[in-house]
């Protein structure tokens, strides 16, 4: 029996692996713009966070500057952003299984087309995209969440949202929606409140249909 109507999925660290590609290209951009050096790791708390919020808390002004530098920048490492594995499976399963799938993200609807619509081609599987500039305020705020829910007019019971980030994790919260981590996404998972902790994206299938 299933439990949830609507399956919602982030795309970064979920879906996609763009770590490296996302924290490169922001070292890159933070050197051209403030000339300073940052550790990769000293910039893992920008994902799954609007871009432009990430670059306001490193310091940066010309927000639009240097957003633009970052995603030409991303261009470089294109080569190292991967579907995780089992994804489009999974997304087959699922369909076929009768649930429906949404994407909530902090990607702009720009990003959403060039860094996952396009090159994955699996943007056919979701019925609604909901992106940063569609709600009026970005995750950890329920907004996004929300704004999906009022597209179908549904109840937060009937659906749970997965993602890989603590801010994935405060969003559903705030929206009364339950959260599935992607621990496949995210080796610093400890901490993160969540009613489901998926190890791979089988599990997910699986897990769900048992509820």
């Amino acid at each position: 029996m299933r439990k949830y109507e609507h399956i919602i999925f982030d795309i970064d660290g979920t879906l996609i692996d763009t770590e490296e590609a996302i924290l490169q290209s922001l070292r890159d951009t933070v050197w051209e713009m403030l000339h300073k050096e940052i550790e990769k790791h000293e910039l893992k708390f920008v994902l799954g966070i609007p871009g432009s919020v990430a670059l306001s808390k490193l310091g940066i002004t010309d927000i639009e500057h240097a957003n633009n530098r970052w995603n030409e920048h991303l261009l470089k490492y294109k080569s190292r952003i991967r579907l995780f594995d089992g994804i489009p499976q999974l997304l087959v399963s699922l369909k076929t299984n009768g649930y429906k799938l949404g994407i909530v993200t902090s990607k702009t609807r720009n990003e959403y087309t060039t860094d996952f619509a396009a090159p994955f081609a699996l943007s056919d599987y979701f019925s609604t995209v909901i992106c940063v500039e569609d709600a009026s305020r970005p995750k950890p705020y329920p907004d996004p969440l929300l704004a999906y829910l009022n597209v179908f007019d549904i109840n937060a019971s009937n659906a749970v949202y997965i993602g890989d980030t603590i801010y994935d994790s405060q969003c559903a919260q705030n929206a009364g929606v339950d959260f599935g981590l992607a621990a496949w996404g995210n080796a610093a998972n400890q901490g993160i409140q969540a009613s489901y902790i998926f190890k791979s994206p089988a599990d997910i299938l699986f897990s769900l249909s048992e509820k």
